[in-house]
């Protein structure tokens, strides 16, 4: 299922959400009819939080079905409230790095990383070890070392910034194990993860997507 949101007027879904296919992490600002919304289409429970006290979830956090990675700045009171609700069924780790937004430098699913080269690669293992992926790979998209906002992948399929290249797109797609495609979002742009919340089960996407726009991200994503 596919459903157009915005998020306090704004079309950027992807930089206040963070969805697997168990939990979706959400501003505590949030209506009751969004909540509702996207608990029915990613089929997931939903968690209240900030990180830092901001409700820019999608931006601070990276992970997968197996773990979800916090950036340092975390406050103490929101990490010991996601590891009492959800520490029971997915690893919550704190990613000790200098960089602080995840969600822009790190994207994965099941299977694998896909980490911006600007991370120090001592993070690498601890990468692997809270997502339980085989690999953390770190590289550019289109020449973009914020790889985590020019990439959605799903266990299914996924939707990449239009400038990567060919050999780029295999690249990716040897990685996650999946079919990717280029696609915009939000009336062109580029960036991807900003307009794109998805999981095996279905995506919430910024509501100023065009038609044509969201047919490519539906098949990209492998969702009916």
């Amino acid at each position: 299922m596919i459903e157009l949101l915005n998020i306090h007027g704004n079309p950027n879904v992807g930089v206040y959400l963070f969805s697997n296919n168990k939990v979706a992490l959400v501003p505590p600002t949030l209506t009751q009819k969004d909540k509702k919304k996207i608990e029915e289409v990613l089929e997931v429970d939903i968690v209240e939080t900030k990180i830092a006290d901001m409700i820019i979830n999608g931006v601070m956090v990276a992970g997968n079905d197996n773990g979800i990675l916090l950036p340092r700045i975390v406050r103490v009171d929101e990490y010991d409230y996601l590891k009492e609700n959800l520490g029971y069924k997915i690893r919550i780790e704190i990613l000790e790095i200098r960089q602080t937004a995840l969600g822009n430098l790190i994207v994965a699913n099941n299977k694998a990383a896909l980490v911006s080269p600007i991370v120090d690669k001592a993070a690498l293992e601890t990468i692997k070890k809270v997502l339980g992926v085989e690999i953390a790979y770190q590289r550019h998209i289109a020449e973009i070392p914020t790889v985590g906002s020019a990439l959605v992948v799903t266990n299914k399929g996924g939707v990449v910034h239009p400038g990567a290249s060919e050999e780029e797109l295999k690249i990716i797609e040897n990685l996650f194990g999946v079919k990717v495609a280029a696609a915009t979002v939000n009336f062109g742009v580029y960036f991807v993860k900003a307009g794109i919340v998805a999981n095996d089960k279905g995506a919430i996407i910024g509501d100023e997507t065009t038609g044509p726009e969201l047919m490519r991200i539906q098949q990209a994503l492998r969702l009916s």
